[in-house]
């Protein structure tokens, strides 16, 4: 089973800092620097929206507030833009890469 994301628009969210973001040229990557070296083997690549959402997880927004931003700066409508944000979050929550903590 996933980790769960419910309630993830009211939640406030996080960067672990066991991850670190990067722009390769036209790549934008999400690198775990754990401490267990098979950890290095798993580099994520993120889209355009998921690389934004990354920089505005900042542990003041919630996910409501993050979904109000994606809204309007691409061309999404809200409920997309809810739908796909909280697929993102549970993805993130499931590598260990965010923290959710409640509003």
């Amino acid at each position: 089973m996933g980790t769960s994301v419910r309630g993830a628009l009211d939640g406030r969210y996080s960067k672990d800092p066991d991850f670190v973001f990067r722009r390769i040229a036209d790549e934008v990557l999400l690198l775990p620097i754990r401490r267990n070296m098979g950890d290095l083997e798993s580099v994520y690549a993120l889209n355009a929206v998921a690389a934004r959402v990354w920089e505005w997880l900042d542990g003041r927004r919630t996910g409501r507030e993050i979904r109000d931003l994606i809204v309007g700066e691409f061309d999404v409508s809200p409920e997309t833009a809810e739908a796909d944000l909280e697929d993102l979050l549970r993805r993130l929550a499931e590598i260990g890469a965010v923290r959710m903590s409640a509003p």
